[in-house]
């Protein structure tokens, strides 16, 4: 019912990826109107058409976006949507899979966050709802993130959506080859170079 759809999320979002379990999971809840998982998570994935936030210069002046200052870290930007792949508005500001070519092809997708400074942040966990679930834990109710998590996720499989674990000590936090921010710097000081900045 939902597979043209799913396709063309996979083309806009991921690049025409095949669409992770969960997050397929989660995208079908949305459209079809039931909010447990938007309300457990607080997550909203985009619609068709929405800009990549990486993507969107709306915000900014004629004379911003004329700037080479701006041009340099719009370009940059550009570049980096291509491995930021955000799926959802959430948490600090958007979240998604980091898929750079350079980290391992034998693991699952890397979560990566973007807040609205446009700093990236890196998320635990080898799906998105697990990664998402335990950034929600810190700010539950319960002050132990732990337990929070285990709450967290023992109410989203009873809606259908098991994690590989409810032990937030358990969930995968081993680092991305590459920095996304530190890759951010260097391709906004490339893009400065070429405009003659430096």
């Amino acid at each position: 019912m939902y597979d043209e759809r799913l396709a063309e999320f996979s083309r806009e979002r991921l690049g025409g990826r095949p669409i992770p379990d969960d997050l397929r999971v989660l995208l079908v809840a949305q459209w079809q109107g039931h909010t447990h998982f938007t309300h457990l998570l607080d997550l909203e994935f985009f619609e068709a058409g929405e800009v990549h936030p990486l993507l969107d210069t709306s915000y900014l002046s004629e004379e911003e976006r004329a700037d080479p200052e701006m041009q340099a870290v719009n370009a940059a930007a550009a570049e980096m949507a291509t491995y930021v792949k955000l799926v959802a508005k959430g948490g600090k500001g958007w979240i998604g899979y980091w898929l750079h070519p350079d980290e391992a092809a034998d693991r699952a997708w890397r979560l990566i966050e973007l807040d609205t400074e446009f700093t990236f942040w890196s998320l635990v966990g080898v799906t998105l709802a697990e990664g998402v679930a335990a950034e929600r834990a810190s700010y539950q109710d319960e002050p132990d993130e732990r337990t929070a998590f285990s709450q967290l996720v023992t109410e989203i499989a009873e809606f259908g959506l098991p994690l590989s674990t409810h032990d937030y000590d358990a969930l995968d936090d081993t680092a991305c080859k590459v920095d996304a921010g530190k890759l951010m710097e260097e391709l906004i000081d490339a893009e400065r170079a070429k405009r003659g900045l430096r």
